[in-house]
């Protein structure tokens, strides 16, 4: 059974108490806003690929907005914890600081995701498990960093992000913790697919070592080797997240055409019940202000009800026993799985989301192929090492280091630090040049 003390102030960590001005999760949050990483997701994809409509979300968006409802739901789960355990009020611990911790994390929840969104991922994981050039370094590295490479995962990219010194996020132990929604690494065995924190993994081979602090730090149990229970605030960043792209991917594809307006507000009025008047609404000269109407209180409706099933299921969190998602079983259940139906065969199947996800494959595929090459080329083959790799190289960031002696998993896993975190156009933008497609200035 994890103990809230431990999870919320672990060893050496201070309340808000020692810094009025901010608390240490507040930092959390202004350190991740502040970083080069977070500031890349304003040109990702969230589904559309290089929107050109001003309303349509992008990844920094996204991630912003379920920051908002992850800070909601994380009082409102702050509040109740104070109410039931006195000793949690007696180190000086707010609503606002576990609201704090939900907020930081959920706007890092997508920190670690490549170009062109899970059409990044699998390009990159299919690059190293069907592309010729991806297949010589399978015999270069680990089998445990290889299963990363074929795999590879945003939320493990994220976590690296969040720990990798040269980023300078540092983040408190509690907020990283609750960002790691599935705490286990690529290769272990233990994969349990009735558990939700088991669906993908969290962390690269590389930053085992990390979370395995993390954990002992904070008295997080192992339910087998390398395969941790969650920490219970990430199954809020988890709700925050399902509830801002249920509902915001539908406003987006009804903004787009994709969905009809009456569809979308008969799946809303659907979650917000009795509360919902279509009189009312129709007083509203444009749609998007009957959108942002009906997505406001829908969103509410859904907090809401997250934050009564969190109080209720709080003891079987701790234990480890539950493992679902929260908003499998609110009351709202029903009906976002009916807008998760329709988004899907409308939305992430719609043939302007196909396009443009077919395109940006084809450009991770193609950066891949020239960096990956000529790396391989450099460390690896020395007499296959040509001007025209000793060019490409040259276009690789200055913090990249061209060490002789670097393992193999260290080189590559350089480089998809490198891709993964370019926005969607600098991607498209390099593609077209490092082809010849394009010429520098064009």
């Amino acid at each position: 059974m994890m103990n809230w003390e431990k999870l919320l102030l672990p060893k050496g960590l201070q309340s808000a108490e020692a810094d009025r001005q901010r608390s240490q999760f507040e930092k959390d949050y202004d350190r991740i806003i502040f970083s080069a990483p977070f500031r890349n997701l304003q040109d990702k994809t969230q589904v559309f690929p290089l929107p050109e409509d001003d309303f349509v979300h992008t990844r920094l968006t996204h991630s912003l907005e379920v920051s908002s409802v992850g800070r909601s739901l994380g009082k409102s789960a702050g509040k109740f914890l104070l109410e039931k355990y006195p000793g949690l009020a007696a180190k000086q611990l707010q609503p606002f600081d576990i609201g704090g911790i939900v907020a930081a994390a959920s706007l890092a929840h997508d920190i670690g995701n490549p170009p062109f969104g899970h059409a990044g991922e699998e390009a990159i994981s299919d690059f190293f498990k069907f592309n010729t050039l991806g297949q010589l370094w399978k015999g270069q590295c680990p089998d445990k960093d290889w299963e990363d490479l074929a795999h590879f995962e945003g939320n493990a990219q994220g976590f690296r992000m969040l720990v990798d010194k040269k980023n300078g996020i540092f983040i408190s132990p509690p907020t990283l913790a609750a960002f790691t929604k599935y705490p286990r690494p690529s290769w272990t065995a233990a994969r349990d697919q009735k558990r939700r924190s088991q669906k993908k993994f969290g962390f690269f081979s590389g930053n085992l070592e990390d979370y395995t602090k993390l954990a002992e730090m904070m008295a997080i149990p192992s339910i087998a080797d390398a395969c941790w229970i969650r920490h219970p605030l990430a199954f809020l960043v988890e709700a925050a997240d399902d509830i801002c792209y249920s509902i915001i991917d539908l406003e987006d594809g009804c903004t787009l055409g994709l969905v009809s307006l009456e569809q979308t507000i008969a799946l809303l009025a659907a979650i917000i019940g009795k509360r919902f008047d279509p009189e009312k609404l129709e007083k509203y000269d444009s749609n998007r202000q009957k959108l942002a109407i009906m997505r406001a209180m829908a969103i509410n409706q859904l907090i809401q009800e997250t934050a009564l099933v969190f109080e209720e299921l709080e003891p079987r969190l701790l234990s480890g026993e539950f493992d679902r998602a929260l908003t499998d079983i609110i009351p709202s259940a029903g009906p976002l799985e009916e807008i998760t139906a329709l988004s899907v065969k409308q939305i992430y199947r719609s043939q302007p989301v196909l396009e443009k996800e077919a395109a940006g494959y084809q450009v991770l595929e193609g950066l891949l192929e020239t960096f990956a090459g000529a790396l391989y080329a450099h460390h690896f083959q020395k007499e296959k090492f040509s001007g025209h790799h000793r060019s490409i190289l040259r276009l690789l960031p200055s913090s990249y280091a061209l060490q002789e002696k670097q393992d193999a998993s260290t080189i590559i896993r350089e480089l998809l630090d490198f891709i993964s975190g370019m926005t969607d156009k600098y991607a498209l933008s390099l593609y077209r040049r490092v082809k010849g497609i394009a010429l520098p200035g064009q």
